[in-house]
């Protein structure tokens, strides 16, 4: 179980498939101290990553995910769970 406030993963040469299945693994995973998952994607290779992520994670799509929203980068996004 994860137990902490802010979780990042690194999703850097994962198809988009791949890239769902792990975050979905750490969604399911984490408890509720748990209220950011920081989502690092890059940017040099296209917005691929970037996309599915919003895709399937915005718009209440997800029951943990509240919101979508870019991180301090191009190369990174968060997704809430909730506010800290």
């Amino acid at each position: 179980m994860i137990t902490t406030g802010i979780i990042e993963v690194d999703i850097h040469g994962m198809t988009a498939c791949e890239a769902k299945n792990y975050i979905d693994k750490v969604l399911m995973n984490a408890n509720g101290s748990v209220y950011r998952i920081r989502v690092i994607h890059g940017f040099h290779g296209g917005t691929s990553l970037k996309s599915m992520l919003m895709d399937e994670y915005s718009y209440e799509r997800s029951e943990k995910v509240k919101k979508v929203q870019g991180g301090n980068n191009l190369g990174i996004t968060e997704l809430v769970l909730r506010e800290f």
